[in-house]
């Protein structure tokens, strides 16, 4: 039953007294002198403060539990404080703990015996960084949202004071490039260069002492991740031992995050990219063309299979670093991604991944050829190192045998990058440029999900995903091709598409442009630039829009008209160069015959033709003989 004492009590001093209002003597005889609290004779409105206790039920062997709680300037404040402690008492709190949030924290890590290594490092360090030194004096009990807002406002606070540090670096390093530069012009002017190179010392030891100190900045990122992490103790401490009265974590609003946007390398990026060596932004991703290049360079190097698989199979780094042969079948195309490499100060761990990330890829017939190809590097460098090889059993090696280490990757393919001249993406953005190649040759996103060993369709979509140019250009003119315009034009020469030009009922074929007049074009159909014409037409029309429009029609109603499918439709009016771009347009097609091969006789197939068997075989069984 509920059922609170409520008194006055104060802090001054005085002469102490028994229960029998006797003075209390010392060993020499003499009153003692103490808190008076409830026997002060001035208590009254306007001196001391409201405190309380109440009775909880008994604990193990019958012993009291009193809450007590005092310092309130009105007893209306006492009385709301009271029973929010009842209240957290019957839902199971401890409210009599004088636990401190340090203490807890420290107690909850050392109970989570399951966290994934680098999950366990990533919480440590928030502990001990931010939640101990902002919070770890306060009692478990006492715990409210308003902490979390102080401890938020110091981190951004922080952030201000270490922006102004960085600020001050960076003129100490102009300073000292500039007093550098300056004792290299004196050269061979005696006292003047002297006085320089005086100049250059003090500037280089004032960057020094400058640097001391400096700080990463805890950036909005980082802040929701100490969020996180406060969430998951407080939750723990709910549900194992009523230690909170709520998640107070849930309740802090912090600035928002946007995750960066991954950009493609348009050669419009590239040019202010040489100019200026500014990259667009944090997460950039290569063209198939620029692809293609960097492959082409590092042909020659020792891991050219492994740039080439995480071009292609977007594998994180960890996970390469710690496929073992046991798990590839160069047979079969086949590889398994059942265990990773972390990295935790720069040791290494080897642990399971998510079990999400636990996947099987299937390997193109290059990917499999490579990997026989590395087997064969190793097997020559294992007999050239002899016993001083390292039999580590994994699939990617240094020269010597000995494992790879993820950050070493990361800085090898950064530098093979710089080589190559190309501009710069990081090793991780090769995730996303394999599922954007994915996506750009068709394939369903739910694949390029478990390609990359994601959870969800929404993390691939959202984060891992670039749009091409390709595909955005393919994109704008399949809508274009879909709203057809009324451009009059006159059929000059009627189309007809030779046998010669189709390809398994597939036909490509352009649509060529040139402005005769001053508001006359002719358009004429070609598979090739200096190919024959297929057809032309003429019309009247303002520019190339009109023009490309023009040939749409056209072509749409030759397909109607003989029973074909405009399949896509693609400009390239922007191919041409800026002063010749209005007097010229370039539209290709691509049409197909309604007609497809039927399915008869393909019910139960019986197997490949003789000569067919034979060379599948014979591939196979060359592959096996080389791994």
């Amino acid at each position: 039953m509920f059922s609170p004492s409520y008194y006055r009590r104060c802090q001054c001093k005085g002469p102490l007294k028994d229960k029998e209002d006797k003075p209390v003597l010392d060993s020499d005889g003499n009153p003692k002198v103490g808190s008076i609290g409830t026997t002060c004779p001035k208590l009254g409105k306007g001196h001391g403060t409201w405190a309380f206790y109440f009775e909880l039920e008994a604990g193990e062997g019958g012993t009291r539990q009193r809450v007590r709680r005092g310092g309130f300037a009105k007893l209306d404040d006492a009385k709301k404080k009271a029973k929010e402690l009842y209240d957290a008492a019957s839902a199971g709190t401890d409210v009599l703990s004088d636990e401190t949030c340090g203490d807890f924290f420290l107690r909850w890590i050392k109970a989570k015996k399951s966290l994934a290594r680098t999950t366990r490092h990533g919480y440590e360090e928030h502990i001990n960084l931010y939640l101990v030194p902002h919070l770890g004096h306060i009692k478990r009990r006492d715990l409210k949202v308003r902490h979390l807002d102080k401890m938020y406002d110091a981190i951004e606070k922080e952030n201000s004071e270490r922006v102004l540090h960085r600020l001050r670096v960076d003129q100490l390093q102009k300073d000292r490039d500039e007093a550098h530069r300056a004792w290299v012009r004196a050269a061979g002017r005696g006292e003047e260069r002297r006085a320089a190179r005086r100049a250059f010392l003090d500037a280089n030891a004032a960057l020094r002492e400058g640097r001391k100190g400096v700080r990463k900045i805890t950036s909005a990122a980082t802040m929701h991740r100490i969020n996180d992490t406060l969430s998951s103790a407080l939750s723990w401490g709910i549900k194992r031992e009523q230690a909170f009265a709520k998640n107070w974590a849930q309740f802090v609003e912090l600035p928002p995050v946007t995750r960066p946007k991954p950009l493609v390398w348009t050669p419009e990026r590239i040019e202010h990219w040489k100019r200026t060596g500014e990259k667009p932004g944090p997460v950039m991703v290569w063209t198939p063309e620029l692809t293609g290049q960097f492959l082409d360079f590092v042909k020659g190097d020792w891991l050219y299979e492994l740039w080439h698989s995480f071009i292609f199979l977007g594998p994180r780094r960890g996970e390469m670093a710690a496929l073992p042969w046991t798990e590839v079948s160069t047979d079969a195309l086949w590889l398994r991604i059942s265990q990773q490499i972390v990295e935790v100060a720069y040791e290494l761990y080897g642990e399971a991944p998510k079990a999400d990330s636990v996947r099987t890829l299937s390997l193109s017939l290059e990917s499999g050829d490579n990997l026989v190809s590395f087997r064969e590097k190793q097997g020559q460098k294992r007999q050239e190192w002899g016993d001083a090889y390292i039999e580590t059993g994994r699939v990617w090696t240094q020269e010597n045998g000995g494992a790879l280490h993820p950050d070493w990757i990361s800085r090898r393919f950064t530098r093979l990058v710089e080589l190559s001249g190309l501009p710069p993406v990081r090793l991780h953005d090769l995730r996303h440029l394999a599922a954007t190649l994915s996506l750009l040759a068709g394939t369903d996103i739910k694949v390029v999900q478990e390609k990359l060993g994601h959870s969800s369709r929404q993390i691939t979509s959202d984060t891992y995903t670039s749009v091409l140019p390709e595909m955005m250009r393919a994109e704008a003119e399949s809508v274009m091709a879909v709203v057809p315009r009324d451009i009059p034009f006159e059929v000059r020469t009627p189309l007809e598409i030779p046998e010669a030009a189709w390809q398994n009922d597939i036909a490509v074929f352009f649509g060529h442009g040139e402005r005769q007049s001053d508001d006359t074009w002719a358009v004429g159909a070609q598979t090739q630039p200096d190919s024959d014409l297929l057809g032309m037409i003429t019309l009247t029309g303002r520019g190339q829009d009109e023009a490309a429009n023009a040939a749409v029609k056209w072509i749409r109603d030759h397909c109607t008209a003989n029973d074909l499918e405009l399949v896509r439709v693609e400009n390239f009016n922007d191919r041409y160069p800026e002063d010749k771009r209005a007097g010229f347009s370039l539209t290709r097609f691509t049409i197909a015959r309604s007609e497809s091969p039927g399915l008869v006789g393909w019910t139960l197939p019986t197997g490949l033709p003789p000569a067919a068997a034979r060379t599948a075989r014979g591939l196979s069984n060359g592959r096996r003989k080389a791994a």
